[in-house]
């Protein structure tokens, strides 16, 4: 590597250490009573360890040495003492440094976790959430292990190189200098090995998510690998990536053992010759054996201090790696900003009936995953209060695009949304969404009880009205037969309950959260007949005097919607109601004729 290659490479490096510092220093500035407790107590540590070796030269000169049983034991009271000490200290060490790397990590959790919230969908299009999720649980839990522990280490041996590098100075100048003359050789292995571990701890960190997110994807759609047979190829792609972690991480702990190698055989090796000098000189009588004793004593204090660091830096380098995919998520910015205009409700009540409530100017979006393909072109189209109007049209026409854009979930590239006159950008995304009741094609469940599924449309909902809201959706029935009725944990993604019935809980939001303006994609997709029926006469009351857009892929579930309007790659190609579109849409007639053929094909049968 070039001379200029290495000078970048170092500035790169330091600029990702002030910005980690700058990152995780907020989290650290809520405990500065703790973080001073835990250096006093780390200098006491060392300043009592340095300490042992003045009580060594005296149990050998005042104590054995001398004969004397009284110069032994007021020696041995003043080492013990100097122990007592030393553990004290390093009790409150240990714990307040533990207690920050805790507490930090929870609070770093915590700060991500709520970010993450914050940002639109789009960055998890190119960031998978099972790695994220790694992020937040593995790469936390080793910063925790670095600040809890590591740190400490690192603090507490480069006191005790400081202060035992001071002591051999003033004892013997030759000795020590003998001995200093191997520091070099054992910093640039350190520096070296220390740069290929942190690079080396990254991509491992990487390797480890990828794990998780494989792991994460199979176990998750285990129907779909087991109704496929899939079982032996997955576990074999599993292997092949646990294969490449476990390659990364050998290579880093390569490294890192090289470098404990290195460090350990200067060290050992300079002191090696400083006894040889020091021996000599005892036995010239230069100095007493309790002195050389004392400066074996911080010499391998210093030596000692040497290799822990040796050691530490490559946690330190490995923790470097997590802080900076740490840093990536917090350091992420919504491409969606919410605006700083309150809602006004107010303005929304006073719209009467007929009025025009929402409109699309000239919206023209594509997706950031795909810039080339426009999911809507120049598209103009405004609803009124109160109407009921029903989005059709093939897959991928750009309908639940309209919902999306709709809820700020994205903003388009040209043209605008409002509602209630103003551009959605100007309003708080929370007070804007709270206007708006979605049941989405796909119900999202969580695992928790039916109580907290219900009540997420609404958190200050009674008991009392989420039974009700689940009764008019056609779902209290089979809810009250589950065993533990509305306190029964739904599972991840609800898999306790089937199609239908994860369907008619999301309805059941929508009615609970009673917005002034429903969103339905398809509603009713997933119900079989009779289910549908009840589902439908539950929504009409519901929909009554409120503004609702329907999502409609089966056009008998829109027969009485206001307005029809039909979309074909992201155009508006026709507006009407049914009867009129059957005259004048191409694309209408045939979905009407395919479906109406079939379901009358299916009665005859």
């Amino acid at each position: 590597m070039s001379k200029p290659e290495n000078v970048e490479n170092a500035i790169v490096d330091r600029e990702r250490v002030d910005s980690g510092i700058k990152t995780f220093l907020p989290f650290l500035r809520p405990y500065r009573r703790h973080i001073v407790l835990a250096l006093i107590a780390l200098v006491v540590t060392a300043g009592t360890m340095l300490s042992l070796g003045k009580g060594v030269q005296m149990l050998i000169d005042q104590g054995l040495a001398s004969g004397s049983e009284a110069g032994l034991t007021h020696a041995l009271m003043i080492f013990i003492a100097l122990v007592f000490l030393l553990g004290i200290g390093s009790f409150c060490r240990f714990y307040l440094v533990s207690w920050i790397g805790e507490r930090v990590v929870a609070d770093i959790r915590q700060a991500v976790f709520a970010h993450l919230l914050t940002l639109s969908p789009s960055f998890f299009e190119d960031n998978s959430p099972s790695e994220i999720q790694s992020r937040i649980t593995s790469d936390t839990t080793l910063l925790q292990s670095v600040i809890g522990s590591s740190l400490s280490i690192a603090l507490r041996s480069s006191l005790m190189l400081i202060g035992g590098i001071l002591f051999l100075l003033v004892m013997h100048f030759k000795l020590t200098l003998i001995l200093l003359t191997c520091v070099p050789f054992v910093i640039v292995p350190v520096v070296y090995f220390g740069r290929r571990v942190r690079r080396l701890s990254r991509d491992s960190q990487d390797e480890v998510a990828n794990v998780g997110r494989y792991l994460s994807q199979a176990l998750r759609h285990i129907k779909v690998v087991q109704a496929f047979t899939h079982e032996k190829h997955d576990a074999q792609r599993f292997s092949a990536t646990v294969d490449r972690a476990f390659n990364v991480s050998v290579k880093r702990i390569q490294q890192r053992s090289w470098l404990t190698l290195m460090v350990i055989l200067l060290s050992m090796s300079g002191i090696g010759v400083m006894l040889w000098f020091g021996g000599k000189d005892v036995i010239s009588g230069a100095i007493s054996a309790g002195d050389l004793a004392s400066f074996l004593f911080y010499s391998i204090i210093v030596a000692g201090a040497v290799g822990a660091i040796s050691e530490v830096m490559g946690e330190l380098q490995r923790a470097a790696g997590a802080a900076e995919r740490i840093m990536e998520l917090l350091s992420a910015k919504s491409v969606v900003v919410s605006g700083s205009t309150e809602f006004p409700s107010q303005r929304m009540a006073e719209i009467r009936q007929g009025e025009e409530v929402i409109k699309f100017d000239n919206v023209e979006f594509r997706y950031p995953t795909r810039p080339d393909y426009a999911a809507l072109k120049n598209l103009s189209f405004s609803i009124k209060q109160g109407e009921m109007l029903a989005l059709v049209g093939p897959s991928g026409a750009g309908k639940s695009t309209l919902f999306e854009l709709l809820l700020r979930f994205y903003d388009p590239q040209q043209g605008g949304v409002y509602l209630a006159g103003e551009n959605i950008k100007e309003y708080f995304l929370d007070d804007l969404r709270q206007h708006f009741a979605l049941v989405p094609q796909e119900t999202v469940l969580f695992d928790q009880t039916v109580y907290d599924n219900l009540g997420y449309a609404n958190r200050n909902a009674s008991k009392e009205s989420i039974q009700y809201a689940a009764s008019q959706a056609n779902a209290h029935e089979f809810i009250a037969r589950l065993d533990k009725g509305y306190e029964t944990r739904l599972g991840e993604d609800g898999v306790r309950l089937s199609g239908g019935q994860r369907q008619r809980v999301a309805i059941a939001r929508a009615i609970l959260k009673d917005a002034p303006i429903l969103l339905l994609d398809e509603a009713t997709s997933a119900l079989d007949a009779e289910s549908e029926n009840k589902v439908q006469a539950a929504l009409e009351p519901l929909m009554k005097g409120r503004t609702t857009l329907v999502i409609a892929h089966r056009l008998a579930t829109v027969l009485n919607a206001d307005r029809i309007v039909v979309m074909d790659q992201g155009e508006i190609i026709a507006q009407g109601t049914h009867v009129e579109l059957l005259e004048t849409c191409a694309l209408y007639k045939r979905l009407a004729d395919l479906q109406f053929n079939q379901h009358d094909d299916a009665q005859s049968d």
